[in-house]
């Protein structure tokens, strides 16, 4: 797991360095609309690349969005990682979102798998069958068997991930980014339902997005 420098993902650093010295070299040439291009791609690094802190909720059998976005799908669809249809939720990123991603609930990496792809507009349905995409398959503290996949969109074309199987990992840490807008699956474990509907927007690590279900009886 990685902290942010600063507020900024590190994967940003290198694309901040180059912008700016661009446009140091352009302001000390005298061009003054590329420097103010420069200044604009400056700004866009640093909002794309954004890592602020989130206040994660404490509550026992919550769920928390593994992304910044809009939701633009809650129905059971099949789970990569098991083969049988889950309810899922959809989270799709555009390039004015968070783009760093957090773990749904606390629990174990039991498995990391790469799949490369094609880069399909990620709020379509078959983005999560086409696309290239990574898949992390989390053991919770109570046995549930999540699964998140992070998907690369129409701009996005590289998944980072800083977790490896293994890795025991707190509700709500940061365990990767997708670059330049894309979206996240996140297949729930039968006994939990999501709270969260079409459209709406979530806040990564922080948004409740599902429940564990109360014990009949």
């Amino acid at each position: 797991m990685r902290k942010p420098c600063c507020g900024l993902a590190p994967e940003g650093m290198p694309f901040l360095f180059l912008a700016t010295l661009a446009t140091v070299v352009f302001a000390l040439a005298g061009w003054v609309v590329a420097s103010l291009v420069g200044l604009g791609v400056v700004a866009f690094i640093l909002n794309f690349f954004r890592d602020p802190e989130r206040v994660v909720p404490q509550d026992e059998g919550v769920v928390v969005a593994p992304a910044d976005g809009r939701v633009v799908r809650v129905a059971p669809m099949p789970d990569p990682v098991h083969g049988t249809p889950r309810m899922a939720v959809c989270i799709f990123m555009n390039v004015f979102n968070v783009h760093v991603n957090r773990t749904p609930v606390a629990g174990v990496v039991r498995q990391m798998r790469y799949i490369p792809g094609k880069f399909f507009n990620a709020s379509l349905d078959k983005a999560s069958t086409d696309n290239e995409r990574c898949i992390m398959d989390l053991e919770a503290e109570d046995g549930g068997r999540f699964t998140v996949v992070q998907i690369a969109g129409l701009i996005a074309r590289r998944i980072v991930d800083w977790v490896r199987p293994g890795d025991t990992l707190p509700r709500g840490v940061r365990f990767g980014m997708i670059r330049f807008g894309s979206r996240v699956d996140l297949y729930l474990p039968p006994d939990y339902e999501p709270v969260i509907q079409e459209t709406e927007r979530t806040v990564a690590g922080q948004t409740v997005v599902a429940r564990k279900r109360e014990p009949l009886g």
